[in-house]
């Protein structure tokens, strides 16, 4: 199926990944969004449990596994062209997570990672609701960790 002007809404999912007062952001390195950075994550693919996709796209684009995964919310992204017609239709689960091994690196539909404090994201070019969201869930790591 087509990313693009898909039949249905495509479902993803969303690593929000805490360190501290940190969290990790990922530069796209493809449309849509080409060049501003998001939260790691990516489409869940036939035969795979949506933690499953959540694990694997964080590994394939930070080099890193996760640890302590809690589902946060449901998020829906649809960007119309300019006939008003939906280009792209995606339905994202976003999960709060802590990183656990390996080593911190740019792969897989990325060009980029950074550690960014949450306190200076409107600094960035960031993916539209990301922002909100990334702020809403680190409120909650705040109470959970006291981070």
């Amino acid at each position: 199926m087509s990313r693009k002007y898909p039949e249905h809404p495509l479902l993803g999912v969303g690593a929000i990944i805490f360190d501290g007062d940190k969290v990790l952001l990922v530069e796209r390195a493809g449309e849509p969004l080409k060049g501003w950075w998001s939260i790691p994550g990516g489409l869940v693919e036939t035969g795979e449990t949506i933690e499953q996709a959540l694990r694997r796209e964080a590994r394939e684009e930070t080099g890193l596994e996760l640890e302590q995964i809690t589902r946060f919310d449901l998020f829906e992204r649809i960007m119309r062209d300019g006939d008003g017609r939906a280009e792209y239709h995606y339905v994202l689960v976003d999960y709060v997570c802590k990183a656990g091994s390996g080593q911190l690196l740019a792969g897989d539909d990325v060009s980029r990672v950074e550690w960014a404090a949450c306190s200076n994201l409107r600094s960035y070019k960031v993916t539209p609701g990301t922002i909100e969201a990334v702020e809403r869930a680190y409120e909650i790591h705040v109470r959970r960790t006291g981070a």
